[in-house]
């Protein structure tokens, strides 16, 4: 532990869950490492990807913009949506990400470029910088490509059946990144953030050298679960389904701690929420008491929904959201721990 920071502490997935998460961290942490999924391909982030042959830049930026110290204006620049025109839809910070690409030649370089502008506290890596696509092979036989159409079916297509097996593999062999692989050696704590289950947080575990890295870190492992399943990835999910199949792709029981929330969503939320069929996470006591890590369950629903902006029009819903700065207590709690 580095005398003066603190604990170093990386925060592993992408998408909302990871955003929300390290917006509250890096009021709590000083060295804090983001090691962000790269399989994304829905939205302004896909367009990008098929019409310049760039790498994702959405989640990456949604962290950048999270871990950020710089004014207000430069956040709002780079989580700005255009409303109109060529660009409809677009995130000016996806924009920007790509051309710095283009110019640099080098996804990592634009990072960090973007990174200093930004005056990030911490550091956003790529979770791999080689260009790989999801796919799954589901129960019944069918081929899914690309995460959009995993993470988005129709909500009453169940692409995972529990307890059926499906395979989810990526289209070509990514290694990790080497910085990666350094933030993970060297942390002392490592959380797996919220996110969809099977499209943003377990392609991370696709990710050549990923599940050996985890596998040998020392650092406390934490895993923060969902509040609410997916019709198509997660229907009838308890917290313990969540946290083994983590482990599952993992290929081993690695997790220390389980974050999961005990409050029951009221009925107002309930009704406002975008997408039929979604439910409540639910738990058993007496299963998360048999379990090998510590399960520690709280109220942790935030008390306002996030609506969707103007300028979202290339985005599908909107969210329930954890109460970030409850979680990241309960991070700091663990982080004290010895």
């Amino acid at each position: 532990m580095p005398n003066g920071t603190g604990p170093k502490v990386v925060v592993i997935g992408g998408g909302t869950g990871t955003f929300t998460l390290l917006t509250a961290l890096k009021h709590h942490f000083k060295d804090i490492t983001a090691i962000v999924n790269m399989t994304d391909d829905g939205g302004s982030t896909g367009i990008l990807r098929d019409e310049l042959g760039v790498l994702p830049p959405g989640d990456v930026r949604q962290c950048l913009v999270a871990l950020s110290e710089s004014d207000q204006v430069m956040r709002d620049l780079f989580t700005y949506r255009y409303t109109t025109g060529t660009f409809k839809g677009h995130s000016f910070g996806n924009l920007f990400l790509t051309t710095l690409e283009k110019v640099t030649g080098s996804f990592a370089e634009a990072v960090e470029a973007a990174s200093g502008i930004l005056a990030i506290q911490g550091k956003v890596v790529p979770v791999t910088t080689d260009n790989a696509r999801l796919i799954l092979e589901t129960a019944d036989g069918r081929t899914i490509y690309g995460e959009d159409r995993i993470g988005e079916g129709p909500a009453d297509d169940a692409l995972f059946s529990k307890g059926k097996s499906h395979k989810l593999y990526l289209n070509t062999p990514a290694k990790l990144n080497p910085a990666a692989a350094t933030a993970l050696a060297e942390a002392d704590l490592i959380v797996i953030a919220p996110g969809k289950l099977y499209s943003s947080i377990i392609p991370l575990f696709l990710i050549d050298g990923m599940k050996q890295a985890l596998i040998k870190a020392t650092g406390k492992k934490v895993y923060v679960c969902n509040l609410m399943t997916r019709p198509t990835q997660t229907a009838g999910f308890t917290v313990e389904d969540f946290a083994a199949e983590i482990e599952r792709y993992i290929g081993e029981p690695v997790l220390d701690y389980v974050i999961y929330n005990t409050e029951q969503p009221s009925e107002t939320l309930l009704s406002r929420y975008a997408v039929e069929g979604e439910q409540p996470v639910l738990f058993s006591p007496e299963a998360m008491a048999k379990q090998h890590y510590q399960a520690v369950g709280e109220p942790l629903i935030a008390d306002q929904i996030y609506q969707r902006k103007p300028g979202d029009t290339l985005l599908k819903r909107t969210l329930i959201r954890h109460d970030s700065e409850k979680v990241a207590g309960i991070i700091k709690k663990i982080a004290g721990r010895s």
